[in-house]
């Protein structure tokens, strides 16, 4: 067993590593576990007590020092010009210790009487104790820049990373960082246009090579302020956290709960089990984390929670909502652990009707941890030794359930997209060795049903409680995107009905024409596009895509503050104890309904610019190739084409198109030779030579080489293909015009 460290041990590691005083860190750095750390938090009380430390949240230091990073005001300046500052705030049984500031360039002019967040080093020289830089101005927020750094013979600039931006940031000789040549670097606003009219900026952060697989997802990390650090009282509450006991909960650990996830997943939100009755009727058991009992309203873990809206997930890492302590852990259904959930039992007759449903407070204790491959293959006819057991009291009844409700969606005609998933496949080192499409199997698309089937039960019983809750809105879509879609019909030889008013079963007809054609894919990601996107509001204006008058998210608390907020409604509605909606969140929940709206949205443009980034870096080794794929969007300055292996768009620049003009026409979305009367529409097949893949914007650029096996004309590009746009007659007339220029073409 180790020795428990002496004070001076203690106040000696602690001055050595300013920046990992928490108790966990100093525990860790002894080699304390367990029943000892009881003996730790005794002797960091006594120093505490004696006044030779200070805690600040949850981490120590020495009362004598400032910690590295602190609030400043500056004082003023000396006889010789140096300008100095004073600590905000300072515990030490001496006078407080005088800073020097030591500025750079491009840091602002600063004056006695300004705050500032500084950067503290301790510096030997007699007449002052610690030397200082500026982090920023207390009360501003300057612009953060992350980009390539370009050295220069003085200074250098930051190349931006975003894809179509070419806006360049000039770094003073004093504020480049230390940064190398090349480097991926976060920089900082630091003043107007300087020298060669490009803005200042000076660099706070080096990232390393941005060309390595692991600086993808951290790219997208940063140039989208997603938060991937939690502050140490966040994940101190989190290391508070204990496990569940029953007391009044309903005890559900004999019933045979399984969870079925991905292979990889990391958490187990959720878990499923059908009681099958007389008559056909049975009830299906869905068991949710009870996230609400470890995040209570108005706690650090709750503003935290609520701060980042939702997990972001990237093809190589996750950044999660909660700390791994709740996610991965006490939230987590792990198998042949107790864990607290929630949970509804929804009964359902043989046709998939909803008869009724109940909701619990629980503890569970999950039977088994499946993935869908293998439960699907033990359904059929292929168990492994785990699920064998299962097959005819477990995995069977779950199928059954599932093929009442499938008769129950097909009467109510949710939206029936087929867009398939892409997988991207990395090797230890974070490279792209293979991009997959997913199988959707029965096995997803049951555990899809039974979610449904939850959310709706969730939403109707705070809805007959009267209690607020935040809806998951999906409004129907405006009729220009509509019309923009019916016009995508039109030339495809389809039809949408038009004249009253739309359904969900309209647009299902239209993909069901579409089916096994040439159009599949281009009518199903028309079709998308025209959706509006879905938001969370606490009001109710139903869900289009789900055919569904009523919908909330209950069913994944670990990965999204809305569900969180429903299970803390159904908490207070069945007054199950004090952890549930207070008073905050209903006076508040319009606003919260807002920002994680918003921070749903943000992730979903982060992970899709990952995916871009990697695709361009898996197809940065196939210059030069040609590569099979078709027309999925154009505009003024050319056309995108999906290519078939990996789903990535290229875009093939007007530009590029040969030796004449194309006219765009918006309304048909469509460009034609001038001279050759070729027409470039939506959904043709279209053979490309990659020309240009950028892995660190994701930019696909290529050439056109045959269009619906038609060889494209070559010719010199200079100062052709330059689109001009033209003078249409009605939508009706244009769109039937171009669908026989289209058909003709093709044929």
């Amino acid at each position: 067993m180790k020795q428990i460290p002496s004070k001076a041990e203690i106040l000696q590691w602690i001055s050595d590593h300013p920046t990992k005083a928490a108790k966990r860190d100093i525990a860790k750095a002894f080699g304390i576990k367990g029943a000892q750390r009881i003996d730790l938090k005794r002797v960091l009380k006594e120093l505490e007590a004696e006044g030779r430390l200070t805690k600040r949240k949850s981490s120590y230091r020495d009362a004598e020092e400032l910690p590295p990073v602190a609030v400043l005001e500056i004082t003023g300046t000396d006889n010789d010009g140096d300008l100095f500052a004073r600590p905000l705030e300072w515990a030490g049984t001496g006078a407080e210790p005088l800073i020097l500031m030591t500025l750079r360039d491009s840091d602002p002019a600063l004056g006695a009487g300004d705050r500032i967040l500084g950067r503290l080093t301790v510096d030997p020289a007699p007449d002052h104790s610690h030397t200082a830089r500026m982090i920023r101005r207390i009360g501003t927020n300057p612009q953060r820049i992350l980009g390539v750094y370009r050295q220069g013979s003085e200074g250098g600039r930051v190349l931006p990373i975003d894809k179509g931006s070419d806006k360049q940031w000039a770094i003073a000789e004093g504020a480049t960082g230390g940064a190398k040549d090349g480097e991926l670097v976060e920089a900082e606003q630091s003043g107007p246009k300087g020298r060669m009219g490009l803005p200042k900026a000076r660099i706070v952060a080096r990232l390393g090579d941005p060309t390595q697989p692991r600086a993808v997802s951290l790219i997208a990390i940063h140039q989208h302020g997603i938060p991937d650090h939690f502050p140490d009282a966040v994940v101190a509450e989190a290391d508070a956290a204990a496990p569940t006991k029953l007391g009044q909960r309903t005890d559900l650990r004999d019933m045979p709960l399984v969870t079925i996830d991905p292979w990889d997943a990391r958490d187990h939100d959720d878990a499923c089990y059908v009681e099958t009755h007389d008559g056909g009727e049975m009830t299906i058991w869905v068991a949710i984390a009870d996230v609400a009992h470890y995040v209570t309203p108005n706690s650090e873990l709750d503003r935290e929670g609520r701060k980042r809206g939702n997990s972001t997930y990237f093809p190589d890492r996750v950044v999660p909502m909660l700390p791994d302590r709740l996610s991965g852990d006490l939230c987590s259904l792990h198998e042949g652990v107790e864990r607290a959930c929630l949970a509804v039992a929804m009964r359902i007759d043989a046709e998939g009707n909803k008869l009724s449903h109940e909701f619990h407070r629980g503890l569970m204790k999950s039977q088994a941890s499946f993935n869908y491959e293998e439960v699907q293959a033990a359904m059929d006819g292929a168990p492994n030794d785990k699920t064998a057991p299962m097959v005819s009291d477990v995995i069977r009844p779950l199928y059954a359930a599932y093929a009442a409700l499938k008769k129950a969606r097909a009467r109510r005609q949710p939206l029936e997209l087929d867009l398939p998933e892409r997988q991207i496949v990395l090797d230890d080192d974070g490279k792209v060795t293979s991009v997959n499409f997913k199988d959707r199997l029965d096995a997803h698309k049951l555990i899809e049903e039974f979610m449904v089937l939850a959310n709706v039960a969730a939403a109707e019983t705070l809805i007959a409680k009267k209690t607020d809750l935040l809806f998951r809105v999906h409004e129907e879509p405006s009729p220009e995107k509509l019309e923009a879609l019916r016009e995508v019909a039109n030339a495809s030889g389809l039809q949408l009905a038009k004249g009253q008013v739309l359904q969900t079963a309209h647009l299902n007809r239209l993909l069901e024409q579409a089916r096994d054609t040439d159009y599949a894919e281009l009518v199903n990601i028309s079709t998308l596009r025209s959706m509006t996107q879905a938001y969370y509001n606490p009001d109710n204006f139903g869900h289009f895509g789900l055919a569904l008058k009523s919908y909330a998210h209950f069913t994944s608390p670990i990965r999204r503050y809305a569900d969180l907020i429903v299970h803390r409604a159904l908490v207070s509605s069945h007054g199950w104890g004090n952890d549930g909606l207070s008073p905050w969140d209903r006076e508040h929940l319009a606003e919260t309904a807002k920002q994680i709206s918003d921070t749903e949205r943000r992730s979903m443009v982060a992970e899709r610019d990952t995916t871009d980034r990697y695709l361009a870096a898996f197809l940065s080794e196939r210059i030069g190739a040609e590569l099979h794929g078709r027309v999925a969007g154009i505009a003024k300055f050319g056309i995108f084409v999906k290519l078939d292996e990996t789903g990535a768009d290229a875009l093939v620049p007007i530009r590029t198109l040969g030796a004449e003009y194309f006219d765009f026409d918006t309304e048909s979305q469509t460009l034609m030779g001038s001279k050759s009367g070729t027409i470039i529409g939506l959904g043709q097949r279209a053979v490309v030579k990659l020309a240009e893949a950028a892995p660190v914007t994701g930019g696909l650029t290529a050439e056109l080489i045959s269009l619906d096996e038609r060889t494209m004309p070559r010719g010199p590009s200079r100062g052709r293909g330059k689109p001009t746009r033209r003078k249409v007659g009605s939508a009706k007339k244009k769109a039937a015009k171009t669908a026989r220029k289209v058909k003709r073409t093709r044929h």
